[in-house]
């Protein structure tokens, strides 16, 4: 009796762990919400449109306002733990404005897919909805970062590329 019960409550959460998909967006000041908040922020909008379409998946904003594509691999691992199932990348532009040579850069970016990959993690690029959004004028005050009307434009582009 006592095993059977154990059983249902194993299954029972691996029922719910993987009809609860995870989803993590590592990136630098736009996917933290940089002048709009985290509540406005593409992640959680990315979030709110799935549930509301029916699908229960949680969307975690791993995102550092400033952060390099050198600090997002270090932070690969804690950033995106076991579970996940897609990382929605934004890594942007701070390598340049910190001096990071573009092929430092380029690598950097390349080795974030691979390890995802390795661990079996779909990978979607966000950098060119950000930039969209922000080349049709949806810019706050300081041309760098989004409006929250450009981070809701991401997040149904992101929906969107969700299957």
């Amino acid at each position: 009796m006592l095993i059977r019960a154990l059983l249902l409550a194993l299954f029972g959460v691996a029922a719910a762990t993987s009809a609860h998909a995870q989803i993590v967006v590592l990136g630098a000041s736009s996917t933290a919400g940089y002048g709009v908040g985290a509540a406005a922020a593409f992640p959680a909008q990315l979030q709110a449109i799935l549930r509301a379409k029916g699908r229960p998946m949680s969307v975690t904003a791993a995102g550092v306002s400033g952060d390099t594509t050198a600090g997002m691999l270090a932070r690969l691992s804690s950033a995106v733990p076991a579970g996940t199932k897609i990382a929605v990348l934004q890594i942007a532009g701070n390598d340049g404005l910190r001096g990071m040579s573009a092929s430092a850069a380029a690598a950097n970016r390349a080795e974030i897919r691979r390890q995802l990959h390795a661990r079996g993690i779909r990978t979607i690029e966000a950098d060119g909805y950000v930039m969209a959004a922000l080349r049709s004028g949806l810019r706050q005050p300081d041309g760098i970062h989004m409006t929250a009307e450009g981070h809701r434009r991401v997040a149904e582009q992101l929906a969107a590329a969700i299957r």
